[in-house]
């Protein structure tokens, strides 16, 4: 147990939550699908207390820039290949407009490579969420603007943050399924991203040679140390604007069916 907590230690992404028990036995910190089981049953209420400003601590800015080292750090292990990448970063450059879209499994791969776009003033959508927070801190040291919102809080807000940053530097990233899925299910916003933006979508999978799976939502990718890392965009896809709600969902459904057999695990 102590071994399998020690390999997703540097996952990057923490959450908070209580596990449902009507003895209130367990509060479990979870720092990227990494369980920690901390028994609180019988402990007095300033014990109970003290663990949860621990969760709060965790998002504090010295622990997300340490955090960040350290992903930046165990990411230089991997030896990464990176596949047709040329085609939509001459289209970027030749004023169009892109939105690179993922699975939330992925996303860690990426975070090295991710940080060539610096110069792009890339965008990110991100909950407001605790784990958002540390998110939302390591893709800032990476380079990407963060709006921070998601389809259960300050959604539209961010959305439209998105919209209007997308126009203005033209490259913006989206996590599909994210922040809690259903896994393998494209939520509509990238959809309406693409649309309210004129953008092509540009799908990113990630794969690699040796990996841990962990036991989440998403079956969360976190590739072995000195593993090989593959990151692999598709064709460029640029939808009609739609007539009506049910063009939309056609559009959402080709997205999720070209997408969906590059999940692993």
């Amino acid at each position: 147990m102590h071994a399998f907590l020690s390999r997703c230690f540097l996952a990057g992404e923490f959450k908070l939550f209580t596990k449902p028990s009507k003895s209130d036995f367990l509060r479990v910190h979870q720092i990227q699908n990494t369980i920690f089981f901390i028994p609180l049953f019988g402990l007095k209420p300033e014990n109970k207390a003290m663990f949860r400003k621990i969760g709060y601590a965790i998002t504090s800015k010295p622990v997300i820039a340490l955090l960040y080292r350290l992903v930046r750090i165990y990411s230089w292990t991997f030896k990464v290949k990176v596949v047709n990448e040329n085609e939509w970063i001459e289209h970027l450059e030749n004023g169009g407009k892109v939105l690179i879209c993922a699975w939330h499994q992925q996303f860690f791969s990426a975070i090295r490579h991710f940080k060539k776009y610096e110069k792009y003033n890339p965008s990110l959508m991100i909950s407001k969420s605790k784990d958002g927070e540390i998110i939302a801190g390591v893709a800032k040291r990476t380079g990407w603007y963060t709006a921070r919102g998601s389809s259960s809080r300050g959604g539209s807000e961010a959305l439209h943050d998105m919209i209007g940053r997308l126009k203005r530097f033209g490259l913006a990233g989206h996590i599909v399924d994210g922040p809690r899925g259903p896994a393998g299910k494209v939520k509509p916003g990238a959809i309406s991203l693409a649309h309210g933006t004129g953008s092509v979508i540009v799908p990113c999978y990630a794969s690699a040679d040796r990996a841990w799976y962990i036991n989440s939502w998403d079956k969360f990718m976190l590739p072995k140390p000195f593993a090989k890392v593959t990151l692999h965009f598709g064709e460029m896809i640029k939808f009609d604007p739609p007539k009506n709600n049910e063009d939309f969902e056609k559009q959402r459904l080709q997205l999720e069916n070209i997408m969906r057999p590059e999940l692993r695990g």
